[in-house]
């Protein structure tokens, strides 16, 4: 959110069962609340307790919406039928019956499991090009996957298809950083997006220490991993 931050974690339930049973009070999520936060009055709890409260106010119509946007992509969207043939072609198929859409609790725009498939935040998802880019982030993790027998333990293997994955979906385009993100580099705008965007979600992970080890990864993989584009000829978008 900020911007939600992709990862390979095993995808979670829609919200932990001790967070299903604390519902936060109605009255933070209203136009009062709204006005503090925007004007940064508000604390922490307090924007933590309204984000929840909307989330769980608009869960059915967020999900509804996403699966609609997905099915969509799945019939539409070049580069999600693209990948969705050399899944295929390698055993693997993705499609809208494992990339589902659920209410997620943490601030992660999806994710994959090789066992339960694509998992889509609905509540962070901002439009259709958003859910398009999540989608195809994760299915690069899923080729990944299956082409190289990427290892979920070694850091160095989730280091590239991070980087593979930031930069083939299409999150890092120039028009989605200026827009979304506000940021304003000319040059080298892909690198640094996909060198932030990797860095970040490699530090999700407990056994990276801090920041400095996670950069430390990511730069160790970086010129053999970002000048792959496979499946691609060349990066797509």
């Amino acid at each position: 959110m900020a911007e939600s931050t992709d990862s390979e974690r095993k995808p979670t339930p829609s919200a932990p069962a001790a967070a299903a049973q604390a519902q936060p009070d109605a009255s933070f999520y209203n136009w009062s609340s709204f006005f503090s936060i925007l004007s940064g009055q508000a604390s922490q709890e307090d924007k933590q307790k309204y984000f929840l409260s909307r989330d769980l106010a608009n869960e059915e119509s967020d999900i509804k919406r996403v699966e609609k946007q997905r099915d969509w992509l799945f019939q539409n969207s070049p580069v999600i039928r693209f990948l969705r043939d050399e899944i295929n072609k390698l055993g693997g198929d993705i499609n809208p019956i494992n990339v589902r859409c659920r209410r997620c609790t943490t601030a992660q725009g999806g994710g994959i499991d090789q066992d339960y498939g694509i998992l889509i935040c609905a509540n962070h998802m901002r439009n259709q090009g958003h859910v398009e880019d999540t989608i195809a982030h994760e299915m690069v993790h899923a080729y990944d996957y299956l082409r190289f027998k990427v290892d979920r333990w070694n850091l160095r293997h989730q280091a590239c298809t991070e980087i593979r994955a930031s930069t083939l979906s299409g999150e890092c385009r120039f028009t989605r950083e200026f827009f979304t993100r506000g940021q304003w580099r000319f040059t080298q705008q892909l690198q640094e997006c996909v060198r932030r965007r990797a860095t970040l979600s490699l530090m999700a992970r407990p056994s990276v220490k801090d920041d400095v080890h996670a950069a430390r990864i990511v730069n160790e993989v970086w010129d053999s991993c970002f000048n792959d584009t496979r499946p691609f000829d060349e990066i797509y978008r």
